[in-house]
């Protein structure tokens, strides 16, 4: 990578730009707040700037992202337990605004192959979705919206998350468990389902 600033810069408007509306999107899912997903996306680029000369070229830019993203988020975290901070997330809103745009809930494209009552979930309103998503531990929390919402291989989560594939793939089965039966509940509230126990 050219080490002149010109070319630095232009590097980086390049390799790294192109990915702000991701790195929105998985900061606001971490916060639940739209200003403090901007305050962590303004923070996440800024250290991708200083540590930019780290990126390696063809690799893929958005895992190094969510990386430092996660990192400055989990010690913003950190740093409010020893302030004695109470941190609240709240729900972040669906609209078009801030960097992310409308975002596409692909979690149960394929269920209905197994699952005949499946499809409905994928047709579930954004909200409900998003605040499912929202209320789940960190944990499982990352690994979905990372492989559901934003592509990344069980590989890159593992990198991302410092824990093995099997890790990714139990979070992700536990997350997508917690979120179907959230949302079925929500379904039969709702009357677009019949309870299983119904009518028997």
């Amino acid at each position: 990578m050219s080490s002149d600033r010109g070319s630095r810069e232009a590097d980086f408007q390049r390799e790294i730009l192109p990915n702000l509306d991701s790195v929105y999107r998985f900061a606001l899912r971490l916060t639940g707040s739209e200003d403090a997903a901007e305050d962590l996306v303004q923070e996440t680029f800024l250290r991708a700037w200083r540590s930019f000369e780290q990126f390696k070229p063809g690799t893929r830019a958005k895992s190094w992202l969510f990386t430092i993203c996660r990192n400055v988020f989990l010690r913003q975290v950190e740093r409010g337990k020893k302030h004695g901070e109470i941190v609240e997330r709240e729900a972040p809103r669906t609209d078009s605004g801030g960097y992310g745009g409308d975002v596409v809930n692909p979690l149960w494209a394929d269920t209905s192959r197994t699952d005949p009552e499946g499809s409905f979930f994928g047709q579930i309103v954004d909200d409900e979705v998003l605040g499912a998503i929202d209320a789940l531990p960190e944990e499982y929390r990352t690994a979905v919206v990372l492989s559901d919402f934003e592509g990344l291989s069980y590989q890159e989560i593992g990198d991302l998350m410092g824990v093995p594939v099997g890790t990714v793939k139990s979070r992700l089965f536990r997350g997508r468990r917690q979120l179907q039966k959230v949302l079925y509940d929500y379904a039969v509230e709702m009357g677009y389902l019949t309870s299983a126990g119904e009518g028997a």
